[in-house]
């Protein structure tokens, strides 16, 4: 595809990374959280308890049978240039801002909670505020955009 500006490229390769990362990282674990949790994709209920298990197994299947798809729905409507494509994509783009954030204040919030021992939770401050920036960025540009 030639002719695309920066911006088309901007939102297509992050997008397609994310997509491929969600199904590796939480699509699998929603079938499967145990697979997850051997992949080093998951946290083990021995470090963020059962609870902390439901509430991470239930963004797996959100992302499973909601955000997953529509992402990459979005992204391939995006592509075409299709009327359809926007709207869809800027749902999707909402949903990658909300959930860091929401996981984000989970983490913090929990820190030093009783069976709650998160030994990797700097990588969580380093990747999904990088997330929701690009779709912050991306939402802000569909809307900029399309206006």
């Amino acid at each position: 595809m030639t002719g695309q500006t920066i911006a088309f490229w901007a939102i297509q390769g992050p997008g397609w990374l994310l997509v491929a990362y969600l199904v590796v990282a939480q699509c699998l674990s929603a079938v499967s959280y145990g697979l997850g949790v051997r992949l080093g994709m998951q946290e083990p209920a021995g470090q963020i308890t059962e609870v902390g298990v439901g509430f991470f197994w239930a963004f797996a299947f959100a992302d499973l049978v909601f955000y997953t798809p529509i992402l990459a729905l979005g992204l391939v409507g995006h592509w075409l240039g299709s009327g359809w494509g926007v709207p869809v994509l800027a749902a999707a783009l909402g949903t990658t801002v909300y959930w860091p954030i929401v996981c984000l204040a989970g983490v913090a919030r929990t820190r030093g909670a009783p069976g709650w021992s998160l030994p990797k939770e700097r990588d969580y401050w380093i990747v999904l505020p990088g997330i929701a920036l690009w779709g912050a960025w991306g939402l802000f540009h569909l809307v900029v955009s399309v206006a």
